[in-house]
């Protein structure tokens, strides 16, 4: 494959680097059109597939922004590869936030903006990571379906949310959701299902494919935060001095930087190599595995971060802390290390 992007996807990079060093404002992504590159252009996108896709990510994740377009991007995609015409038309835009009652939580992404992202998707499971069979049942009911299940780690729940199932992957219109409290304080919900209204969107070969799209998407965000953290860390230490001489002189922390240099290396690599993969139509589920697993290891790159950081590294007001908080969320979508290695395992 060819690492290098093309002139599309160049100018998108920029685009996001631009709007998101700004201000990272909800309405501003979608006014310039960064949160519907993944939708179909009969649906008002720019019909973009993974690669574009990983390319925004990327650059969310280096600004660590708080914004609701990993599930917004992952979701478009997946109805954009599955769904029909009238679905994409439905549920690819952004949707008012909805107004706040006493005692009920806002559902929806409004950071920034009253409009927040009316699709998301439902895959994690308690107890069971991303890769596994979902446990949720589908059942006829009339014309339409129901679902049975608990799906848990939504992250920026909207209007409306896909949810993959033991027999394929269905559209839930306002589920009932229970907030989830995250390591960045982004919005997250558990879903609890209970023969829940739903639209059938495909079969289980879309189960597989949104799994796929979401494992890319994630490892593109972390890529990003890494990225961002490795370029916050080296200009501190580059700066910082100590006993007469700047930290960056000291081998003990030049090995440390190094090592985080390789760990976003080897993170883009495999991430690179499956959004590739996805958009070419090929079997991806060794480099999505290893992609998965060096999100972990890039988390653990976040130590090291902070560690060469000193006490600045723990002020929760400094940058490097959204970059942390990211990271670790990020790998808990993802089930961890020891998943992914039970992942790359099976696959071998």
């Amino acid at each position: 494959m060819d690492f290098n992007l093309d002139e599309t996807q160049r100018e998108l990079k920029k685009l996001a680097a631009e709007v998101l060093a700004r201000d990272g404002d909800v309405g501003r992504l979608w006014e310039t059109g960064l949160m519907t590159v993944c939708v179909p252009e009969d649906a008002g996108g720019a019909g973009l597939g993974p690669v574009e896709m990983a390319v925004v990510l990327r650059e969310v994740g280096a600004q660590a922004a708080p914004v609701p377009a990993l599930p917004t991007l992952v979701s478009t995609l997946t109805l954009a590869c599955y769904g029909t015409p009238d679905q994409q038309r439905r549920f690819t835009g952004p949707a008012e936030a909805p107004a706040r009652e006493r005692g009920t939580p806002v559902t929806g992404s409004a950071i920034g903006s009253d409009r927040f992202s009316l699709l998301s998707l439902a895959l994690r499971e308690p107890g069971r990571a991303p890769a596994d069979s979902p446990l949720t049942t589908a059942r006829r009911s009339g014309d339409g379906w129901v679902l049975t299940g608990r799906k848990v780690a939504v992250p920026h729940p909207g209007a409306a949310v896909l949810v993959t199932a033991d027999n394929g992957l269905f559209l839930a219109e306002h589920p009932p959701m229970t907030p989830e409290f995250t390591s960045t304080g982004e919005p997250a919900a558990t879903i609890v299902l209970d023969d829940t209204p739903a639209e059938q969107v495909a079969g289980p070969e879309a189960v597989v494919g949104a799994r796929q799209l979401f494992m890319s998407a994630v490892a593109a965000q972390a890529a990003g935060v890494l990225a961002g953290a490795l370029e916050l860390t080296t200009a501190y230490i580059r700066t910082r001095k100590q006993f007469g001489r700047a930290l960056a002189e000291f081998q003990a922390v030049t090995m440390q930087i190094a090592d985080v240099y390789i760990a976003g290396r080897a993170l883009d690599v495999a991430m690179w190599s499956a959004a590739w993969r996805l958009a070419e139509g090929l079997p991806a589920e060794q480099d999505l595995g290893l992609a998965a697993y060096h999100v972990s290891e890039a988390y653990k790159a976040l130590f090291t971060c902070q560690h060469l950081h000193g006490g600045l590294g723990l002020d929760v007001t400094y940058p490097l802390h959204r970059y942390f908080a990211q990271a670790k969320h990020l790998s808990h979508l993802l089930g961890g290390a020891d998943a992914q290695l039970d992942l790359i395992g099976a696959l071998l």
